[in-house]
């Protein structure tokens, strides 16, 4: 895996909770968006950032202004789950990210999804993201 690679994907491992399931053993559908966020954090922790430190720091919070996700198939208990995550795009105020979830066993695709985020201060105004984050994000958006 080339360095280019590796830093515009992030692909994180977890395992389907017992308490993720419904009554047929399935993942309920709103766990995906969960999924999506921890993968999301890890991209941003493998780009050097944090989103604790972005928040107290910067005073900048990514809200989600938009999630989608397109289900492909059932994920069940104790199954290993991939979540590959990628920075799609990136404005001053607008950053979107791509998502697949992979059974780990095969590769099988679960689902796959996008967030669009707007860029808040404090008081959840729309702000532009400060300019270490904004050249490190463009960077890792322009290599895929």
């Amino acid at each position: 895996m080339n360095s280019n690679h590796h830093r515009t994907v992030n692909e994180t491992r977890l395992r389907v909770r017992y308490a993720e399931t419904d009554q047929m053993g399935v993942v309920y559908h709103s766990n995906h968006l969960i999924w999506f966020e921890v993968g999301r954090v890890e991209l941003m922790r493998q780009m050097g950032f944090s989103y604790r430190d972005m928040e107290r720091k910067d005073g900048r919070f990514i809200a989600v202004a938009e999630a989608t996700c397109r289900y492909r198939a059932p994920v069940y208990y104790d199954e290993e789950v991939i979540v590959r995550t990628r920075l799609k795009s990136v404005r001053e105020s607008v950053v979107a990210f791509s998502y697949e979830l992979l059974r780990a066993d095969n590769g099988a695709l679960l689902a796959e999804g996008e967030t669009l985020h707007i860029v808040t201060d404090t008081s959840m105004k729309i702000a532009a993201l400060p300019e270490k984050y904004l050249k490190v994000f463009r960077a890792t958006a322009g290599k895929q």
